[in-house]
């Protein structure tokens, strides 16, 4: 299966497949290559009569085959753009060998492009289908980074744009917005816009522009936490807590994700900072957090966190949960970890 590296850098060179079958749970991948195609395969000219953009609420299969079937006007290809895909009855091509779908990725019109966007699903890849595309065609599928590569997720798209952002805020970020890369380029781009080309971002950039606290956010939570100091751990959950519509759960996996690279580094006692950088994933700059929580908390202490986390994760989702808010939950919670 392609990369979406490999898909652009394809396109870019002219290179185009019959079918793109772009699929999976992150939408901002499959997004920017149906972008690119929608705007740049074609001369505008050449639009009005061999670019068709449909949504899948608005078309059947058998019209979508048809319509990938006529040839072009005065152009070299046709584009067909099928729009939330997933509302297709048939276009994942699992109800059998000889369904519309799979036979027409076995003989398709070579002089037209027909994206397919297929949000929130993958293909079945034992089916047919699923192995011709891949074989003849593009079969992408768009996975949601995990919550340890936004933060360099973040880094990279900004420095591909000529902004640099402190490691601290990158993080700070990933800790706020979680992994839906959409939301995050929409504030990325408010930032990039806010600083200008050749200019660092910082956390008080962050905090102005997109209204993440410095001072009071998961990030800072965790490493107060993490230093045992009890008194800036009560306030900032009492901050979190105190916020409109704050979720618990988000500051959960926070932890979870901090004490679990926590007990990793117990067991790396040896290990240069390099080393260790590596093994957690992190970048060199916050392997020092991770220390200073790995002297605080014993490897008792850490599985002891743990246990603790997914206590308050089972009450945050209604399982046998206490008659209080996350507000109220969040401070228990937190006081239990740093008292432990």
């Amino acid at each position: 299966m392609q990369t979406y590296e490999q898909i652009m850098a394809d396109l870019k060179k002219g290179n185009y497949k019959p079918i793109y079958y772009l699929m999976g749970e992150e939408s901002y991948f499959i997004d920017i290559i149906t972008d690119y195609i929608e705007k740049n395969l074609l001369r505008d000219d050449e639009k009005a009569f061999n670019q068709v953009v449909v949504y899948g609420s608005d078309i059947d299969l058998p019209q979508i085959i048809n319509t990938a079937r006529q040839y072009p006007m005065m152009a070299s290809h046709r584009v067909l753009i099928v729009k939330e895909a997933q509302n297709v009855k048939g276009i994942d091509g699992t109800s059998d060998d000889k369904d519309p779908m799979t036979l027409y990725a076995a003989n398709p019109t070579k002089s037209t492009i027909l994206v397919i966007n297929y949000k929130g699903k993958k293909l079945d890849s034992r089916k047919r289908l699923a192995k011709t595309l891949e074989k003849e065609h593009v079969l992408y599928e768009s996975k949601p980074l995990y919550d340890n590569q936004v933060g360099p997720w973040i880094i990279n798209y900004l420095k591909a744009r000529g902004i640099t952002i402190e490691p601290k805020a990158a993080e700070v970020m990933a800790a706020c917005m979680g992994t839906k890369l959409s939301a995050i380029v929409m504030e990325l781009e408010k930032l990039k816009t806010a600083v200008g080309a050749g200019n660092k971002i910082t956390e008080a950039d962050i905090e102005k522009n997109v209204g993440i606290s410095k001072d009071f956010n998961p990030f800072e939570l965790q490493n107060a936490i993490g230093s045992r100091d009890a008194y800036r751990s009560a306030l900032i959950s009492k901050h979190l807590g105190a916020t409109a519509k704050h979720s618990i759960i988000p500051d959960i996996a926070v932890l979870y994700g901090f004490f679990t690279k926590v007990m990793l580094t117990h067991s790396m006692r040896n290990a240069s900072n390099g080393e260790l950088a590596s093994a957690l994933k992190v970048s060199p700059y916050f392997v020092k957090d991770y220390q200073t929580a790995a002297r605080n908390y014993s490897l008792t202490q850490c599985a002891t966190v743990i246990s603790i986390l997914r206590e308050y994760d089972a009450y945050a989702k209604g399982i046998d949960a206490p008659p209080i808010d996350d507000a109220d939950l969040l401070r228990e919670m937190v006081f239990k970890i740093v008292t432990c």
